[in-house]
């Protein structure tokens, strides 16, 4: 099927549409990285609460720098998303998570107020640890998105450029929503990960077995409002030039795979973002996609989020849910609901976090072990120690055997 056909195959108001809103997807992208390569604010909102105002912690962000290299644990980027009311799951998804090693950017959707987000970035600010290693970031105007559509791929694409445009240390990219939550310490993670390639991406992925996909209209490309897809009658069929995979829609990517997606040396990121502007699900085929068909990645992929879904609470008691969390190995899980009974359990039994504190971890200057946690964590500490626990254990050892089990399955070799 050629190329130019791929958006022609459904009524022509529908066509037109989705024409624009392909051109409109890969232009947005393409404006985030043109500005973070010429060192200008990655997004034009200029607002006092965005990643280039300035800040009275780029001092001390610059004072507490991590080290890199051979001996030394990662980075991670972390991408956090959230909606309307989504304040106090974001915060604590923060706390849970937080490391001064890595960088951290917030994002609440359109569907959260312009009160939501000034008071996530008060509280950023108003946080001892957050103000002193200046590697927490919120983005003061949230994009209009349904995750169910193509603006979720344009959102994360822009979120990565921001990331790269604040810092390009770090060598992995994780994005947490709302429901997720860390089943592991930032030491744990970060010693687990420390004898991995860092080029090795954790994506979930198999070749996609329908024959066509639903086509839709993502009015949130072209609007700064929140709005439901359209969805239309016709029916587009799998393209000859690539082939389609899909999986988890929160990978665990490399730094040089995510600047390869938003720079886009070749014309496959973009070509593939044209593609699935008007695609169902689009957040479980993009990643996926591009590196089945980059001849670069598909050979530095692992099969595996390292992720795992909450069990239903239907048949199952707290505690049985518990354990199948934490014996599962994995280093987060998705899907959380209305499970304070379980989060707390978390927080007490893995994260040893305090009552809205972070998580403890060896570089808190009061120290912290794994038969106990410090009452709060301050700068001060060594942020190039990590510590492993018994979760850390369980990671490991999942990931060990992932590590080496092959290339990407089922990709064209």
């Amino acid at each position: 099927m050629a190329h130019s056909s791929w958006l022609a195959t459904c009524g022509s108001p529908w066509s037109a549409l989705g024409t624009l809103a392909a051109l409109a997807t890969s232009l947005l992208v393409l404006s985030y990285v043109s500005s973070s390569l010429v060192h200008r604010a990655a997004y034009g909102y200029g607002d006092p609460y965005s990643p280039d105002a300035e800040s009275p912690s780029a001092a001390a962000a610059a004072a507490v720098a991590p080290r890199k290299g051979p001996g030394y644990p990662p980075v991670f980027a972390y991408y956090i998303t959230g909606g309307h009311g989504d304040f106090v799951r974001v915060t604590r998804l923060l706390k849970a998570a937080y490391h001064p090693r890595n960088r951290y950017l917030l994002h609440l959707d359109a569907g959260a107020g312009a009160y939501e987000r000034a008071r996530l970035a008060s509280y950023v600010r108003s946080e001892r640890a957050f103000l002193g290693y200046g590697n927490v970031h919120v983005i003061g105007r949230g994009d209009a998105l349904d995750g169910r559509g193509p603006s979720a791929v344009a959102a994360a694409l822009r979120g990565a450029a921001i990331l790269l445009r604040v810092g390009a240390d770090w060598d992995w990219l994780v994005a947490l929503g709302a429901a997720d939550y860390p089943l592991v310490t930032q030491d744990d993670l970060l010693h687990a990960f420390s004898s991995v390639p860092r080029d090795l991406n954790f994506i979930d992925h198999r070749a996609d077995s329908e024959s066509h996909h639903v086509v839709v209209v993502d009015q949130n490309l072209l609007q700064s409002t929140n709005a439901e897809l359209s969805f239309s009658s016709g029916r587009r069929e799998k393209p000859d030039a690539f082939e389609l995979f899909r999986g988890s829609p929160s990978p665990i990517l490399s730094r040089a795979f995510v600047e390869h997606c938003v720079a886009a040396p070749d014309n496959l990121p973009r070509t593939l973002l044209m593609y699935f502007s008007n695609t169902m699900d689009a957040a479980e085929f993009y990643f996926q996609t591009v590196m089945a068909n980059s001849p670069r990645f598909r050979n530095s992929t692992v099969n595996h989020s390292v992720r795992f879904d909450v069990p239903p609470p239907q048949g199952m008691d707290l505690r049985s849910r518990y354990d199948a969390l934490v014996g599962s190995g994995a280093a987060f899980a998705g899907r959380f609901g209305d499970d304070e009974a379980l989060l707390q359990r978390i927080d007490e039994e893995v994260l040893r976090r305090p009552l809205d504190g972070v998580t403890p971890g060896a570089w808190c200057a009061a120290g912290s072990g794994e038969e106990g946690s410090a009452a709060e964590c301050s700068v001060g500490g060594d942020i190039d120690a990590v510590r492993q626990g018994a979760a850390g254990r369980r990671l490991a050892s999942l990931i060990s055997g992932l590590v080496g089990t092959g290339a990407c399955d089922g990709c064209k070799s």
